[in-house]
């Protein structure tokens, strides 16, 4: 039954792709939501076997690789932090295909789509049941493909095009320091499993390797390699500007890349390696730094978007950068207590968006809207819902995640963390205020929407389906899985992750001071007012005499993601441009001819020529020249050192090897 969840998907994506055609349309569609419905229900049966009994599933399939004394093998890990994913994956995925079914009825390709969100959702189950790391790395690359090819679907639009080439690319940046920590793992340990890396890990603390003269421990290289391949799956700050743009596919792709799929596969690593992370302190900080940052600034950019689903995507990044947070302050049950309920109201949100989207004809600028809580009235409902959950509004799904991982930042030993808890309330403050922009703009202000006939999809039976399901989860899923991550004395992931038992004690919570403690729900409500008076009131519009054109430019620049794509242009892309110049280019074009057999031949024959202007080829005066060298040579042994004479070897090698060059540059091969 393991086995048939793991490929499951596959056997599915594989029959539509083949026999699509001769099923129809309609047939596809029924057998895709059916096979996941099955998968659905057996997720949730087996799961109980895990949950409930505590129990571990390990299931070989077969050794990869065996020479000398490096064993790889292809096998699946299924314990408490697997089943925990693999609820999520499925239960989102399952609410995605349904909803595709409404949202692309009218899309020829819609067959093809279908086998493309299979064939995504098994690359991620892949990665979460894989019990090594080179497994973990097909599942990693698997997702990447995929989202290429989803972002790519309508690969006749230009945007469509290049969002789906810089997605590709920015990660394969990652993806290349990911390789690298894998590549030392097997180096060192001759395995890429983790049960046995993660027993043998200790041993590795001291050990140290020299580079430029400088020790660096090799548990802290891998542990940079394997954060800065979660930053890029992760669309943290430095690498995120893909995520937004990866909007320009449709909509379900969108829900299941941010709620279940690929960005959360970052925060994956980090909490399944969360044994190998404890070992280092600078990368924990690291990670606490890009976490927090990230948190606050794409909170801040989103505050300054007017796309509907460039809004929600910052959104995700800043959700990921809490997660980043806690996993940093080594609470990664917490991290994934978030990461679980995330997923609920995020695919809400963007099932919404695409609700709507799809009711005003592919319109997605917020200011083209408005009014639509009359026309759309159970769309308006679905997203409040997610979006009072993003903000921890008390007892919705993420007020039970939320909290604790603010609280417990706030109880960490030490000044620095008390800096990253205001940069985390912060990012509370300017969720509120991006979030009831969306409602406002969409559902109260006056309409902007100008085509009578739209509002078509209101009443489709799988739009509604779906948005009926994921409201209930992100109203009670954080209520009924909140004693299994947070109560005291349960330790429900100690077998998958990490626990540090200072911080388990979740009582030191419960004696904060009672401001402290609603504090992230004050700057919540503030929030809410602040975007009320300035995106609806605009109390403050006529008391700043500023030239909205100037401050708009000031806005786009930085919150618009401008800023980092001019430094990427300016500096990543115009130095691998003139890299490729200057070396790919030379390397492309003659370089055998010009450093192989006659290339060589080539040089010497310049540099013989250029002896010409030295001497005419006349004995005498070559033997003068000889013997006026050679006294030359000895003088200078004589009164000063060796290292004068290399000197004047070194001038004299320079001076004919730019002299022939200069030669062969103006004179042509063929003369010779």
């Amino acid at each position: 039954m393991y086995l048939f969840i793991i490929f499951g998907c596959l056997f599915n994506a594989l029959l539509i792709g083949l026999f699509g055609r001769l099923l129809g349309r309609q047939a596809a569609i029924y057998c895709s939501i059916l096979m996941l419905l099955l998968l659905c229900f057996i997720i949730i049966f087996l799961s109980t076997e895990i949950i409930f009994n505590n129990n571990i599933i390990l299931i070989k399939a077969y050794t990869l690789l065996l020479v000398e004394d490096i064993k790889l093998d292809i096998s699946f890990l299924i314990d408490q932090l697997t089943v925990l994913m693999l609820l999520v994956i499925i239960l989102i995925s399952t609410f995605v295909h349904i909803f595709t079914g409404g949202y692309m009825s009218h899309d020829p390709f819609i067959v093809r789509f279908y086998t493309f969100l299979g064939i995504f959702t098994f690359f991620m189950i892949i990665l979460v049941t894989s019990d090594n790391f080179l497994q973990l790395f097909v599942g990693w690359e698997g997702v990447g493909v995929c989202s290429y090819l989803l972002i790519n679907f309508w690969y006749n639009r230009i945007a469509a095009n290049k969002a789906a080439i810089k997605a590709m690319l920015m990660n394969r940046i990652a993806d290349v320091f990911f390789i690298f920590a894998i590549v030392l793992v097997i180096y060192i340990f001759k395995t890429a499993n983790y049960i046995l890396i993660f027993s043998l890990i200790d041993n590795l603390v001291y050990y140290k390797i020299y580079i430029l003269y400088k020790e660096f421990y090799y548990i802290d290289l891998i542990l940079l390699f394997l954060f800065i391949g979660a930053i890029g799956k992760s669309a943290q700050i430095g690498l995120h500007t893909w995520l937004p743009d990866a909007m320009e596919g449709p909509t379900p792709v969108s829900a299941l890349l941010h709620a279940a799929t690929m960005v959360t596969a970052g925060v994956f690593l980090l909490i399944r390696c969360s044994f190998i992370f404890e070992k280092s302190d600078n990368i924990l900080f690291l990670i606490v730094l890009f976490g927090s940052c990230t948190a606050l600034l794409s909170a801040l950019i989103a505050v300054y978007q007017y796309d509907i689903k460039k809004i929600i995507a910052y959104s995700t990044c800043s959700q990921l950068g809490y997660m980043f947070l806690s996993s940093g302050l080594s609470n990664y049950n917490i991290s994934m207590f978030h990461l679980f309920n995330h997923a609920f109201f995020k695919a809400l949100l963007f099932l919404g968006a695409g609700c709507i989207i799809s009711c005003l004809f592919d319109e997605q600028d917020m200011r083209k809207m408005g009014g639509l809580i009359y026309k759309a009235p159970f769309t308006f409902i679905s997203i409040f819902i997610g979006s009072l959950a993003i903000l921890g509004f008390p007892f919705l799904t993420g007020f039970y995640s939320k909290d604790i991982l603010l609280e417990l930042t706030y109880i960490s030993i030490s000044l620095d963390y008390l800096f990253f808890y205001t940069l985390a309330v912060l990012t509370a403050f300017f969720t509120a205020i991006y979030s009831f922009k969306l409602i406002f703009f969409v559902f109260f202000i006056k309409t902007n929407v100008f085509n009578k006939k739209a509002f078509i999809n209101e009443n489709n039976i799988y739009i509604l389906f779906s948005l009926f399901m994921l409201s209930l989860l992100s109203i009670f899923i954080g209520f009924l899985f909140s004693e299994i991550f947070t109560s005291l004395g349960i330790l429900f992931l100690q077998k998958s992750i990490f626990y540090k038992f200072f911080n388990t004690n979740i009582m030191h919570t419960e004696f904060l001071h009672p401001v402290i403690k609603n504090l992230p729900f004050i700057f919540t409500l503030l929030g809410m007012a602040s975007s009320f008076i300035f995106f609806i009131k605009n109390i403050f519009k006529k008391y700043f005499i500023i030239n909205y054109n100037m401050k708009e430019y000031i806005y786009i620049f930085f919150f618009n993601a401008g800023f980092f794509n001019i430094i990427y242009n300016t500096i990543f892309i115009s130095l691998y441009k003139n890299f490729y110049i200057n070396f790919v280019r030379a390397l492309e074009k003659g370089f055998f001819e010009n450093y192989g057999p006659f290339g060589i031949y080539v040089y010497f024959r310049c540099l013989s020529l250029g002896f010409k202007y030295l001497s005419p080829f006349i004995l005498t005066s070559s033997l003068f020249l000889m013997y006026f060298f050679m006294l030359f040579i000895i003088y200078f042994v004589i009164t000063y050192s060796i290292m004068m004479v290399e000197f004047v070897y070194f001038v004299l090698l320079v001076y004919f090897l730019i002299y022939s060059k200069i030669k062969y540059k103006y004179k042509n091969i063929n003369e010779f």
